[in-house]
């Protein structure tokens, strides 16, 4: 984009919200210094968007070589204002780009088919990062700072705040400047600069438990806090239950329909086979009646902490946890 010559329309989409900022970025870079008051126009599909003025706006002739108009949350246009564009990408301004940002349009629908018949870059993907490609990511962002972070580093400042990758930047940026003599942020760096911000989730605690990493398990409890009991348990059950389907589809090798079946994306029970394959016949089936008396024992006003951890020790091999872990995980 910043070589070659813009096409009319794009849409970028996705709700990585620093892909989008760095794509605007380039767009907004394009215009004549200082006739940026003339030829931009930036406007949100609110309810109240006129089709007319949007259209006016689009067909203004340029202060110079090139007019740029932009429409925030795009998957949000009325329908008279989506048509009005739809008409209008039929036949552009050749000095105006438009650039339409949603985060998400269906492939299906008009405007996106009329923005991606503008050309193959068109269509702009902003989809977030998953998960797995996540602490990657971060060590990319990290070089754009002129620092290096280590793979624990990186794991430590998710965990702590989030997948945003904008505020992943933004910790990464400060934490530059704490780390620069040393020339690498690692893992206590992160827990003494930065603060826990981040909603705690359950799956890496039930990923721990799903390999009977009993240490990991315990240490991602501690995260939830026995406060969450009940849910944390409904949880497990339902990750034991698709631990046990695994298995069995496995056994009757149709183990590539698993995603289909328990109605969750492929990436989300990529690793399920293997885990089941971890559990030896009959583990399964114990650890889910364990899961029914635990979930009894809690009814009945049991200590959360000692219930859970009892389970999770239950579930994975208690001798692979020093007494340590047990210690710090009670």
């Amino acid at each position: 984009m910043a070589k070659q010559e813009l096409l009319r329309g794009y849409l970028i989409v996705g709700t990585d919200e620093l892909k989008r900022r760095a794509t605007l970025t380039r767009l907004r870079s394009r215009l004549d210094a200082g006739l940026e008051a003339f030829n931009l126009d930036e406007r949100s599909a609110a309810a109240d968007l006129d089709a007319g003025e949007l259209l006016a706006s689009l067909y203004t002739a340029p202060v110079g070589p090139l007019r740029l108009v932009i429409v925030h949350a795009a998957d949000k246009l009325s329908k008279e204002a989506s048509e009005a564009l739809i008409g209008y990408l039929g036949k552009p301004n050749p000095s105006c780009t438009l650039a339409l940002v949603a985060d998400r349009l269906a492939k299906n629908m008009r405007l996106y088919k009329a923005v991606a018949a503008l050309g193959k870059q068109a269509v702009i993907d902003c989809s977030p990062i998953e998960a797995r490609d996540l602490p990657g990511h971060v060590k990319k962002l990290a070089q754009a700072h002129g620092i290096a972070i280590d793979v624990p580093a990186a794991q430590e400042l998710i965990a702590r705040v989030g997948d945003t990758t904008t505020m992943l930047d933004t910790q990464i940026a400060a934490l530059a400047g704490f780390c620069r003599d040393s020339g690498t942020i690692r893992k206590a760096d992160v827990e003494e600069h930065i603060a826990r911000t981040a909603e705690v989730k359950p799956w890496p605690f039930l990923d721990a438990l799903s390999s009977r990493d009993a240490s990991g398990a315990l240490a991602q409890y501690r995260l939830l806090g026995g406060d969450q009991a009940i849910r944390i348990l409904s949880l497990l059950a339902a990750r034991i239950r698709e631990l046990i389907c695994a298995r069995s589809m496995e056994e009757r090798e149709t183990a590539s329909l698993l995603a289909r079946e328990l109605g969750k994306a492929d990436w989300q029970v990529r690793s399920h086979p293997r885990w089941a394959r971890a559990f030896k016949a009959g583990e399964l089936e114990r650890a889910l009646r364990a899961c029914a008396s635990s979930d009894a024992a809690l009814k009945r006003g049991g200590n959360a902490d000692q219930v859970m951890i009892d389970l999770i020790l239950s579930i994975c091999d208690r001798r692979s946890v020093g007494s340590q872990a047990i210690s710090e995980g009670i």
